[in-house]
């Protein structure tokens, strides 16, 4: 099981590979500054997708971003 740290490690550096230093710091302080809740954010979008969308954006995902880690079986 990963540990907060390294979650918030992970997810930190996953905002600047996408968006860059100055614009992740941005956007957490915008987070942060709005209360914002994910949970209600993440309804919200969800709800507006029509049927079968969010499987298509998926699988369209998936299909051009295969894994190539290395996963364990615990």
């Amino acid at each position: 099981m990963v540990n907060a740290i390294d979650i918030l490690d992970q997810g930190f550096a996953c905002l600047v590979d996408n968006m860059g230093v100055i614009d992740a710091e941005y956007f957490i302080s915008l987070i942060k500054r709005d209360d914002f809740d994910y949970t209600v954010w993440q309804r919200e979008y969800f709800d507006k997708l029509k049927s079968g969308e969010f499987a298509a954006k998926a699988s369209s995902y998936a299909d051009s971003h295969p894994y190539t880690g290395k996963a364990q079986i615990i």
